[in-house]
């Protein structure tokens, strides 16, 4: 035996128990202390309030129809609204039959998600020109002009996130005596 581990009249079991009782009730005191914290910080919960569903703001002015017109580089959507059960047609066709990707689906659907009005108009595209991202963007455009006559107060939610904004990158043009808009043939010095 070493001398540390030598039993001595001040390293006895006895000794060592008040030392022992005396950091236990520090010990759970410290461990108590947190765990009457816990609940009163868990108290104050969440509260999922639900928005408001926006209504419209009196008769469309063709007397069935809010208009919206949108434009993304060569594409064109003419969107209509009107109250309903959450019908969207792009084309005459579903949304999600029409567009492949799942990218457009949800940037289309994230405009009625943040108006809360999903599951509460029905929507109507046609689109032309462009391409699928072309005709996406111009969808989003279009959607948010639409809502935007729909119902006065989701301007400023429409606005703040971009959704009336109209995105001015188009395909620059091709110049003459080059074979592209920026691309340059080889330089030849002599």
């Amino acid at each position: 035996m070493t001398e540390e581990n030598t039993p001595t009249p001040e390293n006895t079991p006895e000794s060592e128990t008040p030392a022992v009782e005396e950091t236990t009730p520090e010990v759970t005191a410290e461990e108590n202390s947190p765990k009457k914290e816990a609940p009163v910080s868990k108290a104050p919960e969440k509260k999922i309030e639900s928005k408001p569903i926006p209504k419209p703001s009196g008769d469309a002015p063709d007397g069935h129809w809010w208009w919206g017109t949108g434009r993304r580089k060569a594409a064109v959507a003419r969107v209509r609204i009107r109250p309903g059960n959450g019908e969207f047609q792009v084309n005459k066709r579903k949304l999600t039959d029409f567009f492949s990707e799942t990218r457009d689906h949800k940037n289309i659907l994230t405009i009625l998600d943040k108006t809360n009005t999903k599951g509460s108009v029905d929507v109507f595209v046609n689109a032309n020109g462009g391409g699928y991202t072309g005709q996406a963007g111009a969808i989003i455009l279009g959607l948010g002009r639409a809502l935007a006559k729909y119902d006065p107060s989701l301007e400023s939610i429409l606005r703040d996130n971009g959704y009336l904004s109209r995105d001015p990158r188009k395909v620059e043009r091709k110049k003459p005596g080059q074979p592209g808009a920026r691309k340059r043939f080889q330089f030849s010095k002599r």
